[in-house]
């Protein structure tokens, strides 16, 4: 797996996480700008903790059977 991959997925959690959050502001009644702020933040700070652990797991050779996310779970 390479640099790309971790990006992409990366960039894959940051957009939910990002559309979850805002929408979830939004609902509570805040601003769109502070939705959107929220949404930003938290959406780099939670994509940032899904890809690194995610990265170590692999690293490590775990892999998760029930999603198979990688590439080498993808092959098998």
């Amino acid at each position: 797996m390479g640099t790309a991959f971790w990006i992409k997925r990366f960039l894959v959690v940051l957009a939910g996480a990002f559309a979850i959050i805002s929408l979830a502001q939004a609902l509570r009644g805040h601003a769109i700008e502070y939705s959107a702020t929220q949404g930003a933040i938290w959406g780099v700070i939670g994509a940032a903790i899904f890809t690194l652990a995610r990265y170590r797991q692999a690293r490590k050779g775990q892999h998760c059977a029930l999603c198979r996310d990688t590439p080498e779970m993808r092959e098998e």
